[in-house]
């Protein structure tokens, strides 16, 4: 559906290693926020989208103009056009993976069967549209955030981009606009407009729940004040520092490098921090889809 859902994919590609044994209680844990994410999910499509003719890209929204034209059901078609992906995903990405995408999609199939009769929570297009793409953004995070998978697009364009010149967000945003422009055909072009509203605010939606709201950002500093930095950073935020050492290339001067990772309510403060010890020192933030290890907490201190 996203750029956001290919990075989550690229980083549960496996090379050729032993595969381990997943805790029985981690298992449990995944199955659980698969389904929870494949019923949220059908939620969006059944409650908010479908019944105003307001499409998804992917698979989903080949999937819902194939049930309006031809009257059969939403789920078959949602399984069936992602059986080749299963394969696919067998052979590139891994068995964890395949499983946990072919138990998602059942969910999903079976959800979007038994809300189908429900009627829609608004007639209104644009509501529908914007929170019909709330829902559907936190439900398709949730299940690529716990390692599955609701659309079969974002790994064959994984695939094609290792062939062709283009990056994986490049295809993925080719194939949707091609399958969004679609929608104008079957429904009718204000519908094609209000499903690009909607797969923007998805993706969006699926960024901030595989992140989470209180997303954590590195930082580096290069400075000759880096222990006074250091000591700053480790006293008034009570983060963890780490000294590197680094080397200009273009003068050959030794530098340290101060790392450290902080939540975005911190940011403010150590920019403050940085610039009381050092006002013409080198400062790089960026952001961080999950930490873990280490004495990193989300708390403030």
């Amino acid at each position: 559906m996203s750029e956001a859902n290919t990075i989550a994919y690229e980083e549960q590609v496996i090379e050729k290693v032993e595969h381990r044994k997943i805790p029985l209680a981690e298992i449990v844990k995944r199955m659980f926020f698969i389904t929870l994410g494949a019923v949220i999910m059908s939620v969006g499509l059944e409650i908010f989208l479908i019944p105003n003719n307001v499409i998804d890209g992917g698979i989903v929204g080949v999937s819902i103009m194939l049930s309006h034209i031809t009257s059969i059901p939403l789920g078959l078609f949602l399984f069936i056009l992602n059986i080749p992906f299963f394969f696919i995903g067998y052979k590139q990405i891994g068995k964890t993976f395949t499983s946990s995408t072919i138990y998602g999609i059942i969910i999903l199939s079976i959800s979007t069967a038994v809300l189908h009769d429900v009627p829609a929570f608004t007639s209104d297009v644009l509501l529908a549209s914007l929170f019909g793409g709330c829902v559907l953004g936190i439900g398709v995070g949730m299940v690529i955030r716990y390692g599955g998978c609701l659309d079969g697009t974002e790994i064959s364009a994984i695939l094609v981009s290792k062939k062709l010149p283009f990056s994986v967000g490049e295809i993925i945003m080719f194939v949707n606009l091609f399958i969004l422009g679609s929608a104008g055909f079957v429904f009718s072009w204000d519908r094609a407009m209000y499903s690009l509203l909607t797969y923007y605010v998805a993706y969006k939606m699926i960024d901030v729940t595989i992140k989470g709201l209180d997303e954590s950002k590195s930082v580096w500093i290069i400075s000759e004040n880096y222990k006074d930095i250091g000591d700053a950073i480790i006293d008034r935020l009570g983060r963890g520092v780490t000294y590197l050492s680094g080397e200009g290339a273009y003068t050959g001067d030794e530098k340290k490098v101060v790392f450290c990772v902080i939540t975005r309510l911190e940011e403010a403060k150590l920019k403050d921090i940085v610039y009381e010890h050092d006002h013409k020192s080198f400062l790089a933030i960026a952001d961080i889809a999950e930490v873990r290890g280490g004495r990193f907490k989300k708390s403030i201190h």
